[in-house]
């Protein structure tokens, strides 16, 4: 049973990743930064369902802390699946933007990444198996008004995923970055409304965190071996 981490696992992305890579057989540990209780609670479910999991809490951006859990976690063993899905969005127009969210956002998605991801890869490559699969956003690849931030982050994620599948190709490893454009959830639900949808995504819907999941789980899989280095959008059909 090879063991997954879930960053950011007790929001609704995170959340369906997390019960879907469980699904598939593998021990998830779903990741909280401060919601351990929802993590807890996911936990709960998938064990309920047959699965395996566990729960932790830590900030990514701290990267003592982070080093310190995952050297725990890495006691019982590698974790060989490793989903990047924890990011935030703090939005004002450029003039507009404080230095803090420029910074925090940065912080999560990009030191986040570094101070989750490499701790992980020497026991990981020393498997000769290994799949991470970094969630993105339409943002960074097309922009957004009041999205500066977030679109420089997310940008810089794909820069990193391109560079670090070139890294590990040769281990066995694949590393690939999921680009959702307008997934429902509450939070979705004012910012969102129908007759914006109608006007951004052509398929006139917004997608769902659980197909979002399943390319994740796909992209986890022994039948994902051979894709590495891509940047895949679900979206709608989004330009």
């Amino acid at each position: 049973m090879k063991r997954a981490l879930v960053t950011g696992g007790s929001g609704a992305i995170g959340a369906e990743i997390a019960t879907a890579l469980a699904a598939s057989g593998h021990h998830v540990i779903v990741h909280a930064n401060s919601r351990l209780a929802i993590a807890e609670e996911i936990a709960v479910k998938i064990t309920g369902l047959g699965g395996a999991a566990e729960a932790v809490c830590f900030d990514i951006t701290n990267a003592a802390a982070t080093g310190e859990a995952l050297e725990r976690l890495l006691a019982a063993g590698p974790i060989q699946i490793l989903v990047n899905n924890a990011g935030i969005h703090d939005d004002a127009v450029m003039p507009g933007m404080q230095a803090e969210q420029w910074s925090r956002v940065i912080d999560v998605s990009l030191n986040g990444f570094f101070n989750v991801t490499q701790p992980l890869l020497l026991p990981m490559i020393r498997t000769r198996w290994g799949r991470i699969i970094n969630i993105s956003s339409v943002s960074g690849i097309m922009g957004n008004r009041g999205q500066t931030n977030y679109a420089a982050a997310k940008a810089g994620l794909h820069g990193a995923t391109r560079s670090l599948a070139l890294e590990l190709a040769s281990r066995g490893i694949t590393v690939n970055s999921v680009a959702p454009g307008i997934i429902a959830s509450a939070a979705n639900e004012d910012t969102f409304p129908q007759h914006v949808i109608d006007r951004l995504v052509p398929m006139k819907r917004a997608g769902s965190p659980g197909e979002v999941a399943a390319l994740v789980s796909f992209l986890a899989s022994e039948q994902a071996g051979y894709i590495s280095g891509q940047q895949i959008s679900i979206n709608g059909g989004m330009a």
